[in-house]
C-alpha cells in the first residue's frame, strides 16, 4: 500500500507546473554607491534636441526630445515633471541629470535608482566631453559597460 502511495506522490508531482522564472532585473548602477544630480540644471537647459551617444535604453544615434511635460527616445516617452536641482519625476520613476557641460551640449542622466541611463548630445558628436559623461556616470556607480541597448 505505501508503494502505491509514493507512486501516486511520484507521479502527483511529475505532473505540478513548475514555477514561473522570477525576472530579477540587475541595475545599471551600483546602489551601494552615493550618487547626486547636477544642482544648476532647469528644464529649461535640457529641453529640445538630443541624440543617443550612448545609452542602456536606445541604440546610438537614436533622436531625443526633451518638452515641457516628456522625455521621448526613439518611440519611448517617458512623462516627466521638474522637481529642481537636476532631478525629474517621471511615470517610470526618477531621471536625474548627473552631467550637463556649461553650454548645455552633453548631457548624462539616468534612473538613480539603476534601471538605465543615458549620454545625450546637441550633435551626436560630443568629442571630449563623452569621456567627461562617462566618467560622471562611473563616479556615481554606474557600469557604462554594461546594459547597452543594441545598436
Amino acid at each position: 500500500m505505501r508503494a502505491i502511495w509514493v507512486v501516486g506522490l511520484v507521479a502527483l508531482i511529475g505532473c505540478a507546473k513548475p514555477p514561473d522564472a522570477v525576472i530579477n532585473r540587475v541595475p545599471v548602477r551600483n546602489p551601494t554607491t552615493p550618487v547626486a544630480s547636477q544642482a544648476d540644471v532647469t528644464a529649461a537647459r535640457v529641453m529640445g534636441d538630443w541624440v543617443v551617444v550612448q545609452s542602456s535604453l536606445a541604440p546610438q544615434g537614436t533622436a531625443v526630445h526633451v518638452g515641457n511635460s516628456a522625455l521621448h527616445i526613439g518611440a519611448r516617452m517617458m512623462p516627466m515633471q521638474a522637481r529642481g536641482q537636476g532631478r525629474f519625476a517621471s511615470g517610470e520613476g526618477q531621471i536625474w541629470v548627473h552631467w550637463l557641460d556649461a553650454d548645455n551640449r552633453t548631457m548624462a542622466l539616468g534612473d538613480p535608482e539603476g534601471g538605465w541611463f543615458a549620454i545625450l548630445d546637441r550633435s551626436g558628436r560630443p568629442g571630449e566631453r563623452l569621456r567627461a559623461a562617462r566618467e560622471i556616470l562611473e563616479w556615481y556607480g554606474y557600469d557604462v559597460t554594461r546594459g547597452l541597448a543594441d545598436s
